[in-house]
């Protein structure tokens, strides 16, 4: 499932009503988009733990537990920093989508409004015009 909820006596094999906005991704795009997406995690692990392993190493008086100890803290302060980095990241694309999308609506009346106004403009000064030519 991709994570919605389906409204209230909506079967779950149906289709949900359509919002506006950019089609959801096909199975095998949201396929592609996790495995990389565990791909990165897992190079932000590797790289977490290459750092922890290179803090430790001039300590060189540590005991074998206490730099697997060391290394592990470091290795998961590291990864819950870059946990909260890309959650604070997610939820700025999710904001500034919102206000993209809010401006879009606004520009979008604002052309329909001046298509509207010229249109009636351009409608009232050709029938003036006929009207004064017939007479």
């Amino acid at each position: 499932m991709n994570g919605r909820n389906p409204s209230p006596g909506h079967h779950p094999s149906e289709p949900g009503p359509q919002k506006a906005g950019p089609p959801h991704p096909s199975a095998g795009e949201e396929l592609s988009n996790q495995v990389e997406g565990y791909l990165l995690w897992q190079a932000r692990i590797t790289e977490s733990e290459q750092r922890a392993r290179e803090f430790t190493a001039p300590l060189d008086w540590l005991t074998t537990s206490q730099r697997v100890a060391i290394e592990q803290a470091y290795a998961a302060d590291s990864l819950q920093r870059a946990r909260a980095d890309l959650e604070h990241i997610a939820a700025r694309c999710t904001q500034l989508r919102a206000e993209y999308e809010h401006r879009y609506r606004q520009l979008r009346r604002h052309c329909f409004a001046w298509t509207l106004t010229v249109g009636t403009a351009l409608t009232t000064v050709t029938t003036v015009l006929a009207l004064l030519r017939s007479h």
